[in-house]
């Protein structure tokens, strides 16, 4: 027996966590490495208290009755100090400058697709079947482009996605984008803990059950692998972020990062305005004076269904899960390790049992711990919400048949049918049930559509622009 499982039993023996040893003489030395390893790395102390803190879960009733619905440039509107026009000359002019960089969000699977890869490799394109990955690379490089400066794209991977996505990136040489400019960065995990005992579960007899530790966790990785100091070294002031699920994300959108500048904000967040009081988006709301958001599944239906003066919803804003933030502000919550909270999430988890059998559960026996990135909203100065149409900046893909929303198909034609209004916007005429796709490399919005394309014409059979 060596010093370091010596080390490691006497830490399990102090915490109660003795079992994650049981089956070491049926390892050999490599798998005795690899767990002994792992286990080190477990904070027992956090997890205690995170498994121990059940009962300060939040009271989202008595939050959601001081709930008010948050600052905000509604669809179409301006501001009362800034206009729109004056909006869109301030993003652009920070694009030109090259003070804007992307992080992408890519760290999970395509199981709800029933696709067994990085969901960022599933092919998405209406006609051209590219996939994610290459729809929303395009459109960074499409900017980058259109604006003459480098926009550096960070790429969020989980354990889980890291190697297939290098891979699939250094295949396809990152759709255009130069190594020096494209970097993925891989987010930590949390283990998994049995909901009755807090013991932590083991995947297999030599590895402990872990998880991605949501998409709040990448702040500490931007500080871990280096990208916070990167973004520091290229003079980025403002970063754009988004998730790979949602092909018409407005990437690096002016409108958006110029609002967020001239009015000072930290962190910004887009949103739609909800077509119904359920629906399952995050709420963004406002509680004493602070920005927040309360999930569909927290917020009572007696304060989703309240409507304000001229009858309509009063907590309106549905988060789409993007944002800009000041890169200042970032490094700021990475030297205050407290700003991020874990949430628990209680969820099925296959376990090695005592007699070292696999067991998959069919109630949720886990609890696993998770950051979500809206949490820094709390602490960011002069937090603003941007409504976009959900037409032109939100159409998620996260479900296979037989759901009816947020599928492969609704993604599809969603895409279809902005690029048809652009068409349309130029005197393109777009017959009736022919699909259209225009690539962000023709592209990146109508006015540079306009520029490309003489006006008026017909289009009578699939066309993809590129």
């Amino acid at each position: 027996m060596n010093n370091l499982q010596l080390e490691i039993e006497s830490i399990l023996a102090d915490v109660g966590q003795q079992h994650l040893l049981a089956f070491m003489e049926q390892l050999d030395d490599e798998q005795r490495v690899q767990l002994l390893d792992q286990i080190g790395q477990i904070d027992f102390e956090e997890i205690r208290s995170l498994f121990a803190n059940e009962s300060s879960d939040c009271d989202w009733s008595e939050l959601a009755s001081r709930a008010e619905p948050p600052a905000a440039i509604a669809l179409g509107q301006g501001h009362e100090k800034f206009s729109r026009d004056e909006a869109i000359d301030c993003g652009e002019q920070l694009l030109r400058d090259g003070k804007v960089g992307m992080i992408l969000v890519a760290g999970g699977q395509g199981s709800r697709l029933g696709f067994d890869k990085p969901k960022g490799m599933y092919p998405i394109g209406p006609i051209s079947n590219n996939s994610l990955f290459q729809v929303i690379f395009e459109k960074v490089l499409g900017y980058s482009r259109y604006y003459g400066k480098t926009i550096p794209l960070f790429v969020m991977s989980s354990p889980a996605t890291d190697q297939d996505t290098v891979d699939f990136l250094t295949l396809h040489h990152n759709f255009g984008i130069p190594a020096d400019d494209c970097q993925v960065f891989c987010q930590g995990t949390m283990p998994a803990v049995d909901r009755q005992t807090g013991n932590l579960l083991l995947a297999a007899k030599d590895r402990l059950f872990t998880s991605p530790d949501g998409h709040g966790g990448m702040v500490a990785a931007l500080q871990k692998h280096g990208c916070l100091q990167t973004m520091q070294d290229r003079g980025i002031e403002t970063i754009f972020y988004g998730q790979i699920d949602n092909p018409l994300m407005q990437v690096c959108d002016p409108l958006t990062i110029g609002y967020h500048k001239l009015l000072a904000s930290e962190m910004t967040s887009q949103v739609v305005r909800k077509s119904e009081p359920l629906q399952r988006v995050g709420n963004l709301v406002s509680i004493d004076g602070r920005v927040q958001i309360i999930e569909y599944s927290d917020l009572p239906p007696q304060y989703a269904e309240q409507t304000d003066e001229a009858g309509n919803l009063k907590l309106w804003a549905g988060s789409i899960a993007v944002h800009a933030f000041e890169t200042s502000f970032l490094k700021r919550v990475v030297e205050n390790d407290g700003s991020l909270p874990f949430h628990r999430a209680y969820k099925k988890v296959p376990f090695v049992d005592e007699a070292g059998n696999l067991v998959d559960p069919s109630e949720p026996n886990a609890v696993k711990f998770e950051k979500f990135i809206f949490d820094l909203l709390p602490f960011a100065a002069n937090a603003l919400a941007i409504e976009v149409d959900p037409a032109d900046g939100f159409a998620a893909v996260k479900n296979a048949p037989p759901a009816t929303t947020e599928t492969a198909e609704t993604t599809k034609a969603a895409m279809v049918d902005q690029h048809k209004r652009w068409l349309n916007e130029i005197g393109v005429t777009v017959d009736s049930g022919v699909p259209v796709e225009i690539s962000p490399l023709f592209a990146i919005h109508e006015k540079q559509l306009a520029e490309k394309m003489e006006r008026g014409g017909i289009i009578s059979e699939p066309t993809y622009l590129v």
